[in-house]
């Protein structure tokens, strides 16, 4: 707008993209359940970057700066998610990636809250109803804990 309108420049703010990554962590290949989280989650308005299976904590890291994600959300059913997500925790630490994550799969209870004590957002089992994973990824984007 020229300056001598007298009129100000009206800010336009665009709504939060909700921008998600999906990925199957390590040797693991089977990969419905994560499918499923993420045709949910497109159909729930969401931008999914689905990576697929056989992911290291690097590939899913990398992604997800390239990609610009709001959220990370990994699958992991082989039993090595103490490790796999330790990794992708202190890889997204070295690499300034500060977006929550959201660990799906079979965890002990236990095993689930170590993982929340060392960073993870939310961990969501099998047989999560999908309206309680759609909102886990809203609340993870908008910062509510």
């Amino acid at each position: 707008m020229p300056e001598s309108s007298g009129e100000s420049a009206v800010e336009i703010r665009k709504p939060k993209r909700l921008r998600v990554l999906v990925a199957k962590l390590g040797l693991d290949g089977h990969d419905r359940g994560a499918k499923v989280v993420a045709r949910a989650l497109r159909d729930a308005g969401f931008e999914v970057v689905y990576l697929g299976v056989h992911q290291s904590p690097e590939d899913v890291v990398e992604a997800a700066i390239e990609e610009d994600v709001g959220v990370v959300g990994v699958s992991i059913l082989s039993g090595s998610h103490m490790e796999l997500v330790s990794d992708l925790l202190k890889l997204m630490r070295e690499k300034g990636l500060n977006v929550p994550v959201i660990v799906g799969g079979i965890i002990p209870p236990d095993d689930a809250k170590e993982l929340k004590r060392m960073g993870v957002y939310e961990v969501l089992g099998p047989g999560t109803p999908l309206k309680k994973v759609i909102e886990a990824y809203k609340k993870a984007l908008e910062g509510v804990n």
